[in-house]
């Protein structure tokens, strides 16, 4: 069986000593604050990222594009490694397409090695998740036709379900109306939101209050969790610079499902600056998304 390294983008949402427990290849978007644009190698911390955007700061994104993905990915050929990639959804961004763009370039110039570049339909981490079963897979032996094969096969029930805590970010991201966000912050109305079967952002309820819109992320579980539920020992929990909520929804899953892994991490720059901070994001596997 060839050697072969799983490689994925910052849209994971993955600590970064993850990445490197993991040994997992990342490629990292860029974005825009305050007329300056930051790369990897220099990222605002989240929390500073965060306190501009409260501040009435509006971020702006860029997708990865094929130039990015080619430099992430050809040091590993050159080791003679195989490459799974793991990527965005293709229903919030090109980055999937611009990373199958450098997969064929670059299985031109290296016709002896082999990249599979497979469309995750995940956000933050719940693609973090995917990431995380596609490297236990792998540490377990399978081989990397095998692991891309689940991956695809099981992506749709990796299920997404989060709450925001202020309606204009969605509304400048198109994904909500400017009378919703207006009358939703008026009413202190919380929308739940999930990524669907094509990896698009979709509203499926509101309720009224910050408590009450956590414990639907936690009821949600309860009805999507199906024939996993037994098995339900994994959650990762993505935030936007509100930890002691995500630690209370961690709380509440804990009470009810039998988790030993927990990974809690900030939802990054580039979802962040559509979400907003007060995000709240819960994922694990399940029946339905």
């Amino acid at each position: 069986m060839g050697e072969y390294i799983i490689t994925t983008d910052n849209n994971s949402d993955l600590p970064e000593d993850l990445y490197r427990d993991y040994q997992v290849g990342c490629t990292y978007l860029s974005y825009s604050i305050d007329g300056r644009t930051y790369t990897k190698e220099e990222f605002l911390p989240t929390d500073e990222f965060y306190a501009r955007m409260r501040a009435g700061a509006m971020p702006t994104t860029a997708q990865v594009n094929p130039e990015t993905a080619r430099e992430m990915m050809e040091p590993y050929l050159m080791e003679g490694k195989d490459i799974l990639h793991i990527a965005f959804s293709s229903g919030l961004s090109g980055s999937y397409d611009s990373s199958c763009t450098a997969a064929a370039e670059l299985s031109e110039r290296y016709p002896q090695r082999k990249i599979l570049v497979v469309d995750s339909l995940c956000a933050s981490l719940g693609q973090g998740l995917l990431v995380h079963y596609a490297v236990k897979m792998k540490a377990e032996g399978k081989s990397m036709e095998e692991v891309a094969e689940w991956v695809e096969d099981h992506r749709r029930n990796i299920v997404h379900l989060f709450t925001v805590d202020d309606l204009d970010h969605l509304h400048r991201g198109g994904r909500v109306s400017k009378a919703t966000a207006v009358v939703g912050g008026m009413l202190n109305i919380k929308p739940v939101l999930h990524v669907d079967d094509g990896g698009r952002l979709v509203a499926i309820g509101k309720v009224r209050g910050r408590k009450k819109s956590l414990q639907a992320l936690v009821d949600g579980m309860k009805e999507r969790v199906g024939s996993y539920a037994p098995q339900c020992d994994t959650v990762f929990i993505s935030h936007g610079d509100c930890l002691e909520d995500a630690r209370y929804v961690e709380r509440k899953v804990r009470e009810i499902y039998p988790i030993q892994t927990v990974v809690i991490n900030y939802v990054g720059a580039t979802i962040g600056a559509h979400s907003g901070p007060g995000t709240v994001a819960l994922f694990f596997l399940g029946d339905l998304r």
